[in-house]
């Protein structure tokens, strides 16, 4: 795989909305497809929510995003933990027919929003993520989408002025430059694979027996979800 540098190009608007379609495509129908005591199954990225509480989080966002609703506080863990509730009484399929919806219309309207959003796409990614890690399904945290979720990390390490960081990938063919790009701060170094960097910077856990180098920077420094 190779990543194209995009330190100083031009926001793609169309990025966010194919990194979505993308994962639905492999996602849903991997739901689908499994019984409903795996949506009980307790999260390790998120304690306290199962596959379903997840599920139900990311199909609640990308429905506000499709409808412009962002009352205030909205996203914060009080109005997520509402989101879930409001979702209790429908079956496993329509909080799924409703993440296929969102995952499907979202794009749009976060291409229209000029970047703001772009964290949500990212967001809902790694969401996916986490669930094919509790599943242990392939492509968690990778899979065909990961190009496209590198190039939208680094424009929002950018967008957040996050520190810089030069990442030498197993996985790709050229260096990944994150974060602020003034110059006027010495990188980070990063070697290992994108999966776990994409693990670092969600503040997501490191499986056991996964190495990396990490220089210049604390793990816990690099989370962008907070």
């Amino acid at each position: 795989m190779t990543y194209a540098d995009t330190t100083h190009d031009v926001r793609d608007p169309e990025l966010p909305g194919r990194l979505l379609t993308t994962e639905r495509d492999a996602l849903i129908p991997l739901l689908r497809a499994r019984p409903d005591d795996d949506f009980a199954l307790a999260t390790l990225a998120c304690p306290g929510w199962t596959v379903r509480d997840v599920l139900a989080h990311c199909a609640a966002a990308l429905t506000r995003v499709v409808e412009g609703r962002f009352e205030k506080g909205v996203f914060s863990p009080e109005a997520n933990d509402r989101d879930i509730a409001a979702r209790a009484d429908r079956t496993n399929a329509q909080v799924l027919d409703e993440l296929e919806r969102g995952m499907t219309e979202a794009g749009a309207a976060i291409a229209r929003a000029g970047g703001a959003l772009d964290a949500v796409a990212l967001g809902e990614w790694v969401h996916a993520g986490d669930v094919r890690d509790v599943l242990g399904a392939p492509g968690a945290y990778g899979g065909q989408g990961l190009g496209s979720a590198l190039t939208l990390l680094a424009r929002v390490t950018r967008q957040k002025s996050c520190q810089p960081l030069h990442a030498d990938l197993d996985d790709l063919d050229d260096p990944l430059r994150l974060g602020d790009a003034s110059g006027e701060l010495t990188p980070a170094r990063y070697i290992g694979d994108a999966a776990t960097l994409v693990r670092l910077y969600a503040g997501r856990p490191v499986p056991d027996g996964v190495t990396y180098e990490l220089a210049g920077a604390k793990a816990e420094d690099l989370n962008i979800f907070g």
